[in-house]
């Protein structure tokens, strides 16, 4: 998930809005909402992308806006659509190669061992934040190259989950331009998408394995049932989010776990500070969190 940058209003209607104190009060609603807050050095482009709102609904002011957003009756129809309008995913596939490998080469063995004894042979990964799509296929594609030729037994499922609408729609559709393949050779380019034109589609055979939902990570009730999961990435997510946002969200993860579970960030992104009940793991090139427990691998306790 990244912040949208797209075309902006007009300068006058920005510069008088920055004084606006309904601006504030929107801010922070956005922030109950979702958990993103925007500093005061960002509220021009918060500005721009609540003017565009404003535009779609006719509101002529910050106070009638912020009016729609909380007494009108479709108050939770418009936030999700400004929230679409904040939020736009900036990814490609096959992005952190030093956690794909960490995943494929150490964890994922780990993994099997430790569930060896199951009943039901199934690895669960939570991709939040999926913006676009890129990654829960990048994971889809991993299973499919390193999980299934050897264990036959095994499944995976995967769930994709992103606050803004518009991109699980990308998601769903599956489609992309070579800007987001240009980390594919040309042999997994062509084993695993189809290409149309200019575009790039996902093969149907990726697919079937992962569930795309909108899930906004703020949302307490929603969370509590996102359990069971060997392996969670949210990347490039948090840094939206303040100290007390972090910390809750990461504690949903955590208690998301299995124990002995794998937890990755972005690869510019850190936990010292936020939350200390993760055992940090350094991998060649990478590093990730594990939840500790009796079964961890490596002894991860």
């Amino acid at each position: 998930m990244a912040i949208n940058s797209l075309e902006t209003p007009h300068q006058e209607s920005i510069d008088s809005d920055l004084k606006d104190p309904a601006l504030t009060r929107i801010r922070d609603l956005v922030y109950r909402i979702s958990g993103i807050f925007h500093q005061e050095n960002k509220f021009y482009l918060l500005a721009t992308r609540i003017r565009r709102r404003m535009k779609e609904v006719r509101s002529n002011t910050l106070s009638d806006y912020f009016e729609v957003l909380t007494m009108r009756p479709n108050r939770d129809a418009e936030m999700r659509s400004l929230l679409n309008e904040i939020t736009i995913g900036e990814t490609y596939f096959f992005r952190s190669q030093g956690q794909l490998n960490a995943v494929s080469k150490i964890i994922l063995p780990a993994l099997l061992a430790m569930n060896a004894k199951q009943s039901v042979k199934k690895l669960r990964i939570w991709s939040a934040g999926c913006s676009t799509g890129e990654e829960p296929y990048t994971l889809s594609i991993l299973m499919m190259e390193h999980l299934l030729p050897a264990h036959k037994d095994w499944t995976y499922e995967i769930i994709a989950t992103d606050l803004n609408e518009n991109s699980i729609l990308k998601c769903k559709e599956g489609l992309y331009n070579e800007y987001a393949m240009r980390n594919l050779n040309a042999l997994m380019r062509d084993k695993f998408f189809r290409q149309e034109g200019n575009l790039y589609r996902v093969k149907d055979e990726v697919r079937p394995a992962i569930r795309f939902e909108r899930l906004n990570l703020q949302d307490q009730s929603k969370m509590l049932f996102m359990k069971g999961f060997d392996l969670i990435f949210c990347c490039n997510v948090l840094i939206y989010f303040d100290g007390v946002a972090k910390r809750r969200t990461v504690d949903h993860f955590y208690n998301g776990l299995i124990p002995g579970g794998y937890f990755f960030l972005g690869e510019c992104e850190t936990l010292f500070g936020v939350y200390d009940q993760f055992r940090l793991t350094h991998f060649p090139n990478a590093t990730g969190y594990c939840k500790p427990g009796p079964d961890a691998p490596g002894g991860v306790k």
